[in-house]
């Protein structure tokens, strides 16, 4: 069997049928996609029909393509008939390392080694995963965000077995389905998504048992703050902005050898402050930038956090009006 073309996929099957896999399976299904989802757990069918009935609503807002449907759907409790056919796997079973090996190693068996196959993992590098398969080229994480039918970004990064190919494969496929992927060059732990929002919720788990902040205090912070502006931009150019006219490097020079260490800012350590550090973050920055100006950013910045806030204003007024009626 030769790998199909990441754009021409037919059918996928989707191993696991929980939170994330029912999620998979939804964004495939919206995608027009023929879709079998495989799960042994009991009610598992039932509980991936609650999970369309909720998705599909929303699915529909944001567009589904012409030959979307959840008739395309099939659902079995037999992994060789899950699999059969199936031009690309993505694994979603629970999050145990020894139990994602064994599954690797009957997906080995089962499933042409052509075909790719992605895992949902959230932590586990497939170097790891990957160890018992006869054909571990064909292997590599695809970490969604929850929920994943709705948030288009993904993560794609192979184990020390997987083929380029494969990984440009993948890119490729999710491009497709209309995700934005993150193309990891090496494999940590937890990869970009979790080590970011663990750090956060690591220092606020520093506050809580000091007794200097609350669960909600904190959730204001992010939601009524920090997330305005994350919605739109990141950490470095926001900071950016942060430095006036010097911008970026400005931003560094005043605020990163002295403030970034001090103990009231952060409960880690940080790393070296090198200037190789400092440069590095000032060259890899101009790819956010993108050629704009500091007036045209905060421009851009100051309209979506508008229309955030006027959103989020509408939202609150509907809600009310639907709890009085």
């Amino acid at each position: 069997m030769i790998r199909p073309n990441p754009r021409n996929v037919q059918r996928i099957a989707c191993v696991g049928a929980g939170t994330i896999g029912g999620g998979m399976a939804a964004r495939f299904l919206a995608n027009g996609y023929d879709v079998t989802a495989y799960d042994p757990g009991k009610g598992a069918r039932d509980a991936l029909q609650r999970m369309l009935d909720h998705a599909w609503p929303i699915l529909e807002k944001i567009g589904l393509k012409p030959s979307a449907s959840r008739e395309r759907l099939l659902f079995t409790q037999d992994l060789e008939e899950a699999v059969t056919g199936a031009d690309f796997i993505q694994e979603s079973i629970p999050e145990f390392l020894d139990l994602k090996v064994q599954m690797y190693e009957k997906l080995d068996e089962l499933v042409d080694p052509s075909i790719v196959i992605g895992s949902s993992t959230s932590g586990f590098p497939m170097t790891d995963i990957q160890k018992r398969c006869k054909h571990p080229q064909r292997t590599v994480v695809a970490h969604p965000v929850n929920p994943p039918y709705l948030i288009p970004l993904i993560e794609v990064v192979g184990g020390e077995k997987t083929d380029i190919a494969v990984l440009d494969w993948t890119v490729a496929f999710f491009e497709t389905v209309g995700m934005r992927v993150l193309r990891m060059d090496k494999e940590i732990y937890g990869f970009m998504i979790n080590r970011l929002q663990i750090a956060l919720f690591r220092e606020a788990l520093h506050m809580i048992a000091a007794e200097q902040a609350t669960v909600a205090q904190i959730d204001d912070c992010l939601t009524h703050g920090l997330g305005l502006r994350w919605a739109f931009m990141g950490p470095f150019a926001t900071f950016h902005l942060g430095g006036g006219e010097g911008g970026l490097e400005a931003f560094m020079d005043i605020h990163g050898a002295v403030e970034w260490r001090a103990p009231y800012v952060t409960e880690s350590p940080l790393p070296d402050w090198t200037p190789e550090l400092r440069e590095r973050i000032l060259q890899q920055a101009q790819e956010v930038i993108d050629g704009r100006t500091i007036p045209q950013m905060i421009e851009e910045r100051n309209e979506t956090i508008v229309g955030l806030l006027k959103l989020r204003e509408a939202s609150r007024i509907n809600a009310s009006k639907n709890f009085v009626s």
